[in-house]
């Protein structure tokens, strides 16, 4: 991401004391980094960049807005939120920070909190095209049709040639069954976009939904020349040559959308659909028995938790524990021996007796934060979840920056359910360092719904 704030207001800094104003140089030098570092896309880099820019000077609303960026890029949308919401009281007067909270905010379904924060957007920068739209996507989103194709007509009146916006507008208008109109936008945008496969993909339907069955296929077929493994392109394109009376052309695009997308409901009724009418009657009837109980049969998404927390605490049991611990001079209250005993029990798959060592290590060195980590770690393996999030908030206590300890703990507090604190702890162990947690953030923290950014 390129999109980077002014950083004029370094500026105002500079009537400070000469030793406020090194340490000022200090966090510019870590700030110019991360922006180098995010230009050249190692944002884990840019992550630790902008995070000692804001530990040396903590009130510079640009380092959270750039670090909010990254935060984005490594899809950690929470951790990102909580960098605008710094920003932004830093710095109530940037359009920027609400616009990208507000795309955030859409992406965790908080449709309500993305349209306060894109309508203040439109109060600071009330010429900006990028905000209608925005704000356009986020009504369709909740089926304010009608006010979103109002953004989308002042979007369209500030940037007449943006091809975005005007297949946008083709798709509000198709929801609200103008057909025409929608064709017409459609139309507008690939001749700004020649080659935009949603444009192709839209005025294709359109077609489709006014019997203009040719001109729906010459668009589908450009679209999925662009765009191959598209399902709903073979899906769609299947539909239009079932009304060309063309069944196993038709078979052949709904076996490639199934293929695509085995998930694909409609593709296989409509694959069904195609084998009752070519005279196999018993394969038809299994496609629309799967179509009929795809829907019935959606589980939740945290059906194995056991086996998610072994997956995830993985990492933690093999080389963050193993690496850590070198041959040193044992302490006089030899609680380094038992830790170190206890770890070495626990690989052998000896918990019980492991437990017990590290019980002693806490014992006798109560303020090192490292044993309830391991401890925690432990007992999570054996099933003692809330003992284990006992040891990680005493870890976290003793050591605020402990990565590994903010990791574990929110690898626990999503298990339980507590989602949102648990994406928190994974954000705050990614900013100290912990890489493995931004692929748990991807996995389990955002809802994943495409939206247009700058």
């Amino acid at each position: 991401m390129h999109f980077f704030y002014r950083t004029s207001v370094l500026s105002s800094f500079l009537l400070l004391t000469v030793t406020y104003i090194q340490a000022q140089q200090t966090a510019a030098d870590f700030f110019n980094e991360g922006v180098q570092k995010s230009n050249a896309k190692d944002y884990p880099a840019a992550l630790q960049a902008f995070t000692s820019a804001i530990i040396l000077n903590p009130e510079n609303a640009p380092s959270y807005y750039n670090r909010a960026l990254v935060k984005i890029s490594l899809n950690d949308i929470q951790g990102a939120n909580n960098d605008l919401d710094q920003t932004i009281d830093l710095n109530s007067s940037d359009a920027n920070a609400y616009l990208y909270r507000g795309l955030n905010r859409t992406k965790q379904e908080d449709f309500r909190g993305a349209m306060q924060d894109f309508n203040r957007a439109i109060e600071l920068s009330p010429a900006d095209p990028l905000l209608y739209y925005q704000r356009g996507l986020c009504r369709m989103q909740i089926n304010y049709v009608n006010s979103a194709l109002n953004d989308f007509n002042k979007a369209a009146s500030l940037a007449p040639n943006d091809a975005n916006i005007l297949t946008a507008r083709a798709n509000c208008k198709m929801q609200m069954n103008d057909l025409k109109g929608a064709l017409t936008d459609y139309s507008l945008g690939l001749e700004k976009s020649p080659n935009k496969s949603t444009a192709l993909a839209g005025r294709g339907y359109a077609r489709f939904k006014l019997d203009d069955f040719k001109g729906a296929i010459v668009d589908f077929n450009k679209a999925i020349e662009l765009n191959k493994d598209d399902a709903d392109l073979y899906y769609r394109r299947g539909l239009v040559k079932t009304r060309l009376a063309e069944l196993e052309n038709a078979l052949a695009d709904f076996d490639k959308a199934v293929q695509l997308n085995p998930g694909h409901y409609k593709a296989q009724f409509s694959r069904g659909f195609c084998k009752s009418r070519l005279g196999s009657p018993k394969q038809a009837i299994t496609d629309i028995d799967r179509a009929i109980d795809m829907g019935a049969n959606v589980s939740s998404s945290k059906t194995y938790y056991s086996d998610f927390i072994t997956r995830s605490t993985l990492p933690l049991l093999g080389s963050v524990v193993q690496d850590r611990y070198k041959v040193t001079e044992l302490s006089d209250d030899r609680s380094d021996a038992f830790l170190v005993r206890g770890v070495l029990k626990n690989s052998l798959g000896d918990g019980k007796q492991a437990l017990q060592d590290l019980n002693r290590a806490v014992e006798l060195s109560p303020t090192n934060a490292e044993a309830y980590f391991i401890r925690g770690i432990v007992r999570s393996s054996m099933g003692d979840q809330r003992g284990s999030l006992i040891d990680c908030n005493s870890a976290i206590k003793l050591n605020p920056r402990h990565a590994e300890a903010y990791y574990l703990r929110g690898i626990i507090r999503y298990d339980s359910g507590d989602e949102t604190n648990a994406c928190g702890d994974l954000s705050r162990a990614g900013e100290l360092g912990y890489a493995q947690s931004y692929k748990i953030i991807t996995e389990k923290c955002n809802n994943n719904r495409p939206t247009a950014m700058r």
